[in-house]
């Protein structure tokens, strides 16, 4: 194992911790609509959970409407249950075949209250950065306890990580900002 082998293990890691930061991130509500949203919700489907996604088109005809359609018109009271107990602040009315979501605009305090979910969604991720970070140095530091790479290889390896480290907690800073920003928009 050399320290490119190090750098190349450590960046997909870090890669896909940003990704699950973009992941949860769409699924914090804004002032509009998104499928994004229900993405967590799972709905008792004949005794399974199963994603609502998965039993139910789901569609944003609106930008403050999401509309609900299952394809077992039968499930229509299950796949409403499963919405309201997701508590996500929607209320759910249905027609017999379709369930209408509309969605309210935010006040200033719950816009507060997203805002610092964001904040600690983002800490959260910056910290399995550090330690996806921490890993690698900890392989770095054996490799040369072990004589396998030299002491200016050891160096220049944790240099480099440090910089991979920064890179990603910076797109995930940057990331947090603009979701920030995007919520705090009346």
């Amino acid at each position: 194992m050399s320290v490119q082998d190090v750098k190349k293990d450590t960046e997909p890691k870090m890669a896909s911790v940003v990704e699950d930061f973009k992941r949860k991130l769409s699924n914090v509500r804004t002032g509009r609509a998104s499928v994004g949203l229900l993405d967590t919700v799972s709905v008792d489907y004949y005794g399974t959970p199963t994603p609502l996604t998965q039993m139910a088109s789901v569609a944003v005809p609106e930008p403050q409407l999401i509309t609900v359609q299952p394809w077992d018109t039968s499930q229509l009271g299950a796949v409403e249950k499963a919405i309201i107990g997701a508590n996500l602040g929607l209320n759910p009315s249905n027609d017999g075949k379709v369930i209408r979501l509309p969605v309210p605009p935010l006040n200033e305090e719950r816009r507060k209250q997203l805002a610092k979910q964001v904040h600690e969604i983002a800490e959260e991720h910056r910290i399995a950065i550090r330690n996806s970070r921490h890993a690698a140095n900890d392989s770095l530091k054996k490799l040369a306890k072990d004589k396998l790479i030299s002491e200016d290889d050891e160096r220049g390896g944790l240099d480099d990580v440090q910089k991979l480290t920064n890179t990603f907690i910076g797109k995930i800073d940057e990331l947090a900002k603009g979701k920030e920003a995007e919520i705090m928009t009346v």
